[in-house]
């Protein structure tokens, strides 16, 4: 079986497409038993230890039968590794970003004001919307959810809303405002993968985009007209609560202000989030001094690292009102953290092996037109989040794989870039084990599984852009030279 040698010096190893699946099978099926056995406890160590098991199938197997160099397989590992480190540094600084704006009084004053302006019939319809707009000039759907989406969850909670719908808002608002904004690290990279201008990718992406975020709205607006709301004493106790163990000032409303200004700046999200949990942790000190020293045992310095890095529990005495404050701070997202290099692992050992190339050529196999193209694509964005555990590694691929088959078949690059983001980007975040899923579902304490089946945006924008590729509308061919 022969080689293909790569520009890098790797090769590419010829293996037959159901042999380069089984390593797949084994991750699926070791995952289904890990949810099935451990519940949300699976981040723990469950599922990393199948991704693990997974990789290690796959590196047998292209060493043992196909004698793939382990240097290759090192080479696709360390590549995939080295491309988290920024993922990696942001998590830790949201875990910082969430513990500090909890204890410094900013979330529950976003909550307590929140739920005297916000109405219970239109919650989730708002959410949604706010969402959108903040991740809009954000360019950050992480960000989003990390600051205004965690307030979100507690003023649904208060209203009476179930966790999965409030955080299917949510994440569909901030995903939708992440997918058009030009500062997006996402919209750049399909947009410079499939060599289309920045506004021109995301003029023609708002053609599915648009029409699948009003399905969203709509049905967020129903759902919440027909909600019944909670017991308005119960909601009243939850504003009191928030009250007796916190001040609430609005004046703390000045940090995420500051925040948006920062933004605003254009500033890296590294050092959006950075200042950011430093202006909190600043404010946390002067504000709320007697929770400091009750975290600290008396030491408002010791206070404060271990809200950055420890997470905190405050007792209100309501049950519902502790666990939404509870924070898990920077030691909250290692078990995060490991997931991710074990994505990374055994993304690295598929494509090191030459499995990964082998299943998605499989998949270009019979592509014949329009519909075909654009369906095998988005099938290929959602099916790269499943094996690489990251959006990133998925954007890059899968634009790869269709760059060439696209201009063969006379499609505009801007076609395969829409394609490229209505599935690899807004996906990513409904995959258990991808960076995008584990690390949304640790922010809002909300497991993937529950909130997969509300993020409606997410689940309508791939179906919406293989409607229109059917339709045909605005499908533009290059001109032949």
């Amino acid at each position: 079986m022969s080689d293909i040698d790569m520009p890098d010096g790797t090769h590419l190893h010829r293996i037959p497409w159901l042999i380069a699946l089984v390593p797949l099978a084994v991750l699926i099926t070791l995952q289904v038993l890990v949810i099935r056995e451990f519940g949300s406890d699976a981040l723990d160590g469950a599922s990393q230890t199948a991704l693990l098991i997974a990789a290690a199938v796959a590196v047998t197997m292209g060493m043992l039968f196909f004698k793939v160099p382990w240097r290759d397989i090192d080479h696709a590992i360390s590549d995939n590794v080295r491309t988290i480190g920024g993922a990696i540094l942001i998590l830790f600084l949201i875990g910082a970003v969430s513990g500090s704006w909890m204890m410094s009084g900013v979330v529950p004053t976003m909550i307590y004001y929140g739920m005297k302006i916000v109405s219970p019939s239109v919650f989730l319809f708002i959410a949604c919307i706010i969402c959108a707009l903040v991740s809009l000039v954000t360019g950050s759907s992480w960000t989003t959810i990390a600051t205004i989406g965690i307030a979100l969850m507690g003023i649904g909670t208060a209203h009476g809303y179930s966790m999965g719908w409030t955080a299917g808002a949510i994440i569909s608002g901030a995903y939708f405002g992440d997918k058009i904004s030009p500062l997006s690290d996402t919209t750049v990279l399909a947009s410079s993968v499939g060599e289309v201008p920045l506004f021109k990718h995301i003029r023609y992406m708002l053609i599915t985009t648009v029409p699948s975020f009003t399905i969203a709205l709509t049905i967020f607006l129903v759902a919440s007209i027909c909600h019944t709301p909670g017991d308005a004493q119960q909601s009243a106790q939850f504003a009191d609560g928030l009250k007796d163990v916190f001040v609430v000032n609005p004046w703390l409303l000045l940090v995420p202000v500051a925040t948006a200004v920062l933004i605003a700046l254009r500033l890296p999200a590294t050092i959006v989030l950075f200042l950011s949990a430093l202006m909190a942790g600043m404010v946390m000190l002067f504000a709320q001094p007697e929770i400091v020293a009750q975290i600290g045992d008396g030491n408002s310095f010791r206070g404060l690292m271990l809200t950055y890095y420890n997470g905190t529990t405050i007792d209100t005495g309501n049950e519902t009102l502790t666990n939404l404050v509870q924070t898990r701070g920077m030691r909250g997202m290692l078990s995060t953290v490991f997931l991710i290099f074990c994505a990374a692992a055994f993304g690295g050992a598929l494509a090191g092996t030459g499995m990964l190339q082998s299943i998605t050529s499989a998949l270009a196999r019979g592509i014949s037109g329009r519909r075909s193209l654009v369906t095998t694509t988005v099938a290929t964005g959602l099916f790269s989040n499943m094996v690489t555990g990251d959006q990133y590694l998925s954007i890059v691929l899968t634009g790869n794989i269709y760059k060439k088959l696209y201009n063969e078949k006379g499609f505009e690059g801007r076609l395969l870039s829409r394609s490229t983001e209505d599935s690899a980007t807004v996906t990513s975040v409904l995959v258990p084990w991808n960076t995008c899923g584990m690390t949304q579902s640790l922010v809002l304490h909300v497991p993937t599984l529950t909130y997969l089946p509300y993020c409606f945006f997410n689940i309508v924008s791939p179906l919406m852009s293989i409607l229109i590729a059917m339709l045909g509308y605005k499908i533009f061919r290059t001109e032949k030279k």
